[in-house]
């Protein structure tokens, strides 16, 4: 038989159980949101870091190419200048030394 004293003490069994069973409801949700917000933070800094060397991959890539045109660029540049002068100093050089052997036949 329930004394009044075992009634409270089934009230206070009770009131314990709800008390625990709402923390662990809440424990589990705060868990979720947490699980969830970690989440998110992860995959924002995966995805920045994944940004960051996909854009120092491509500057690297676009750089190497970017310097192999300038080179090539330059060294055409060079090439046509030296043959320009060559080809002027060899103009130079030869008409001087048929204007002296023209001279030279007058």
């Amino acid at each position: 038989m329930l004394t009044p004293h075992n009634g409270r003490r089934t009230q206070a069994i009770t009131k314990a159980h709800h008390e625990h069973v709402v923390l662990r409801i809440q424990k589990s949700v705060t868990d979720r949101q947490t699980d969830r917000q970690t989440d998110r933070q992860t995959d924002r800094q995966t995805d920045r870091q994944t940004d960051r060397q996909t854009d120092r991959q491509t500057d690297r890539q676009t750089d190497r190419q970017t310097d192999r045109q300038t080179d090539r660029q330059t060294d055409r540049q060079t090439d046509r200048q030296t043959d320009r002068q060559t080809d002027r100093q060899t103009d130079r050089q030869t008409e001087r030394q048929t204007d002296r052997q023209t001279d030279r036949t007058d």
